[in-house]
């Protein structure tokens, strides 16, 4: 291993995992992330009984419907993501990746690809057949590391997501199915 290579730790996270010091560990990522002009859905940073309350949200879906992962450095948290099945009933097989979130410190070092990888593990582990994820279309680097991981675009909605009260920006869309050949 090179000097500049990072030890990522990727798990699953459990309800005994989401302590207050956890949620708040979360809180902290996600506010920083969206203060500094993230695209991870909010316009302004999330409180933390709002992300406590996303995290408690995921995890009570239980194993099959929905999987929270964390990515840990040196037992500091370098970012998270997770996905969730579909409700209606006739797209249950399918589960969309909704945020992946990598710590600023983190950044360009493997974090999010070690992410992805162990969310679409846990995906294939469930039995989703088909992974579907989006993203403003100015997040380049979203794009490459998706692409990167075997999703491909499906759409594109054109000026659709709108961070502001001027901008408006495309929202792309990606698939990755994860059924046996």
């Amino acid at each position: 291993m090179s000097s500049n290579a990072l030890a990522i730790r990727c798990h699953t996270v459990e309800n005994h995992h989401l302590t207050t010091d956890f949620t708040d560990q979360a809180a902290i990522l996600l506010q920083t992330l969206v203060a500094d002009g993230a695209a991870l859905g909010w316009t302004s940073p999330p409180s933390r009984a709002e992300v406590a309350d996303l995290l408690w949200e995921v995890v009570d879906d239980g194993p099959k419907d929905a999987r929270l992962v964390i990515a840990s450095v040196d037992d500091r948290l370098a970012g998270m993501g997770f996905w969730r099945r579909y409700l209606r009933p006739t797209y249950r097989p399918h589960a969309d990746l909704e945020k992946v979130a990598v710590s600023l410190d983190f950044r360009r070092r493997g974090v999010a690809r070690s992410l992805v990888e162990e969310l679409v593990l846990t995906a294939t582990d469930a039995g989703v057949e088909m992974l579907t994820l989006d993203f403003r279309g100015d997040n380049l680097g979203a794009e490459q590391l998706y692409l990167s991981c075997g999703f491909r675009e499906y759409g594109r909605l054109p000026h659709f997501v709108a961070p502001d009260d001027v901008h408006r920006l495309d929202r792309v869309l990606h698939v990755r199915d994860l059924r046996p050949a």
